[in-house]
């Protein structure tokens, strides 16, 4: 029996492998958890992340939290969204996905895992990102009339 680290790699190979290899997306790479708390690192293109994370559904893993980063000189917002499974122990793994700064739409995954509800929803309070297909996105933390997202790099208080 193959472990969750191994089959977690074929499962996504198998997906990704239909994917161009023009662009350097997708990816996944080992990662040391002593160093960065998780075992494997996930970077997919927004039209690929609700076949990823269907996969990581299928074989079992939770999802933990979703946040956004700002990348102001490469004008891109990056979601990042952590999983895990138990077994014998605990197996991290991280999924990045980036978008454009002045658009910045990522498909919701609430389809997926019905919790990822208000870590969407927080996620576009702070950051702006537009979480397309959400049932209910609306303010989680800020007033509905917010036109601003104190996370942004560039935000002004």
């Amino acid at each position: 029996m193959s472990s969750i680290k191994e089959q977690t790699q074929e499962k996504l190979a198998s997906l990704f492998a239909d994917h161009s290899t023009a662009t350097p997306l997708p990816f996944v790479e080992e990662s040391d958890y002593s160093i960065c708390g998780y075992y494997l690192n996930i970077v997919v293109s927004p039209d690929l992340l609700i076949e990823t994370v269907t996969v990581l559904d299928e074989l079992g893993y939770f999802l933990e939290s979703i946040t956004g980063v700002d990348w102001p000189k490469e004008e891109e917002i990056e979601s990042v969204y952590d999983f895990n499974r138990y077994d014998e122990h605990s197996f991290r793994i991280v999924i990045r996905t980036r978008t454009s700064r002045d658009t910045p739409v990522i498909p919701s995954i609430t389809s997926v895992y019905n919790g990822a509800n208000w870590h969407e929803r927080e996620t576009r309070d702070f950051f702006g990102i537009d979480f397309t297909g959400h049932p209910h996105l609306i303010p989680l933390l800020l007033p509905e009339d917010a036109d601003f997202h104190p996370l942004l790099k560039d935000f002004k208080a």
